[in-house]
């Protein structure tokens, strides 16, 4: 289990960190195979902000880890990240490296049977718990 109690998962000899992760590379591998998309990486990392040192103190570089960088059919690439929960330095990264890259990186989960945007999922299930509350 991990730090989120996510149940890891093996395919292919590779551990994914949790079931849902494990999923979406099954369905990367048959998107592949089917033509809608070129090819993919596992965990490409971007780097947010180089090493440097300062008054004799040396800091590391921060680096944001994706799950997947999908290579599409149109030439354009999607960098993809599988989430559970977003927790505030994966908010934190998120924001510096769409501010670096200019390109977003895109959030899944897996909800209400299907794949979908992790901000639109989170939208759903606040206007559910709106709903549920002017019901009492």
């Amino acid at each position: 289990m991990s730090k989120y109690k996510a149940k890891t998962k093996v395919i292919d000899c590779i551990k994914f960190d949790s079931i849902i992760e494990a999923d979406y590379y099954e369905r990367l591998k048959k998107d592949v195979a089917d033509g809608k998309i070129l090819n993919f990486d596992l965990q490409p990392v971007f780097e947010l902000q180089r090493k440097f040192e300062m008054n004799d103190k040396k800091y590391q570089a921060i680096n944001y880890k994706a799950d997947f960088r999908v290579y599409l059919n149109n030439g354009l690439i999607d960098v993809i990240d599988i989430k559970g929960m977003a927790t505030p330095e994966a908010k934190l990264k998120r924001k510096m490296y769409n501010y670096k890259y200019l390109v977003p990186v895109k959030w899944i989960v897996w909800y209400q049977s299907q794949w979908m945007d992790y901000d639109k999922a989170l939208k759903i299930k606040r206007e559910r718990k709106k709903a549920r509350l002017l019901k009492l």
